[in-house]
């Protein structure tokens, strides 16, 4: 291994340890037993959701506990704003563009940030332990002002290192601090299963089909992640001649899953979104509003598998452009056989894409509702679904492919300096 790409790996682990270090902090003011109480009781709604996207952040109150989840909601936007508006498209593609639209996110994410913790805040005030304790140890406005500074710099900390790791580590930062966060919490549950397991409240064969149902999770995720359709590429015999010395790729691969790990990610940004609203409220019609948003109910996995197909097809029609990709084509000197090269080569691709796309979205929508229907069937008293094993698979094979490929880097540099 060479010293860059192990600087890379450190730089990204040392990052991921500071997030961790990042959950003990509380927020001040805060009674954390409380607190705690409060989330063992509602593990099962969409609290115990956010809980496990934060590495449980929220049951300690962390200043993290909002997670990157507000950086996610604000990048949905901002995605769907330019989706809309084509000058703010453009932004994007300018030179010194993609600048100031990453600057908007921020922003955006700031405002996103504060009228969460300002929810969360005034929610806490209703919050009372079993012997009557206040969750909050100050008075009110001072609390909220506190929380919500503290709350809003943990986000920003969060989307610092997220950025940081993409830049100067391996791997996409943000979908590397979901993933931690999610790990993190795979020893507590597997102590918490034994537990249940040796109170009787759960089977030991209920145990080990749920581990059945995870491998085979895993076996349907990797076997459709590496999958891909190839189109075969000609090209004229003046380019060929001119790049004998180099590897010319002779098909265009195009990815069942399109959109990759994004699409449960914002999916699950969305409906933990008003989470943190609602909560705040006393009216029992809103907390029942918040009670059919639990996880554990089918409310909430049908409306995943439909944001899940949506954001498949949205952000597909982003990252894959078949006009781009036939221009190139054509200025290299290459063409599909029996496809004439442009305006024919995009509508043709786009056609292979659309077909793929709707491969991928229900494959990413099912992959994301059917464990818990079937885990839901078994009886088994706690949420189990599978987009947090779509996250760690998809985004451990991201992360391995970079490695891959920067190793092959390092050979081919090694190669060029010794002048083969």
């Amino acid at each position: 291994m060479s010293k860059s790409l192990l600087n890379k790996i450190l730089i990204t682990l040392g990052f991921l340890f500071a997030y961790r270090i990042l959950a003990y902090v509380t927020v001040p003011g805060v009674d954390i037993d409380v607190v705690k109480s409060f989330f063992d009781s509602n593990a099962n709604n969409a609290l115990g959701l956010f809980n496990m996207f934060s590495g449980n952040a929220v049951e300690r109150l962390s200043i993290i506990s909002l997670g990157i989840m507000p950086y996610i909601t604000a990048s949905i936007i901002m995605e769907l704003l330019a989706a809309t508006f084509p000058e703010l498209g453009k932004l994007k593609k300018e030179r010194g563009g993609m600048t100031k639209y990453m600057q908007i996110i921020r922003y955006m994410t700031i405002g996103i940030t504060v009228v969460q913790a300002v929810g969360v805040s005034f929610g806490l005030q209703s919050l009372s332990g079993n012997d009557g304790r206040s969750a909050i140890l100050l008075d009110i406005d001072t609390f909220v002002a506190v929380a919500t500074a503290s709350m809003l710099a943990g986000t920003m900390i969060l989307m610092w290192i997220g950025e940081q790791i993409t830049q100067k580590g391996i791997g996409n930062g943000i979908s590397l601090l979901i993933f931690a966060g999610i790990v993190s919490g795979i020893p507590s549950a597997i102590g918490g299963t034994f537990g249940l397991i040796n109170s009787g409240e759960i089977n030991f064969l209920v145990v080990l089909a749920i581990l059945l149902i995870i491998i085979a999770t895993v076996g349907v995720i990797i076997y459709v992640e590496l999958a891909e359709r190839r189109i075969p590429i000609s090209y004229s015999r003046k380019v060929m001649m001119e790049n004998r010395s180099k590897r010319v790729m002779n098909y265009i691969p195009i990815k069942i899953n399109l959109s990759g790990v994004i699409p449960p990610i914002f999916a699950s940004a969305i409906l933990m979104f008003p989470v943190t609203i609602l909560q705040a409220s006393t009216n029992p019609i809103i907390l029942k509003i918040n009670d059919y948003l639990s996880p554990n109910g089918y409310l909430f996995n049908f409306l995943m598998f439909i944001f899940v197909v949506f954001f498949s097809y949205f952000y597909a029609s982003i990252v894959f452009s078949a006009k781009d990709i036939s221009d190139n084509l054509k200025r290299q000197g290459g063409f599909i056989p029996g496809v004439r090269p442009g305006e024919s080569s995009a509508l043709f691709l786009n056609e292979i894409a659309s077909r793929l796309t709707f491969t991928g979205a229900i494959y990413l929508g099912l992959i994301s509702t059917i464990p818990w229907v079937l885990v839901k069937g078994m009886g088994v008293p706690f949420y189990f679904g599978g987009t947090a094993v779509l996250i760690v698979v998809q985004v451990a094979l991201d992360t391995m492919r970079k490695i891959e490929a920067q190793v092959y880097m390092e050979k081919y540099n090694t190669l060029g300096a010794v002048g083969l």
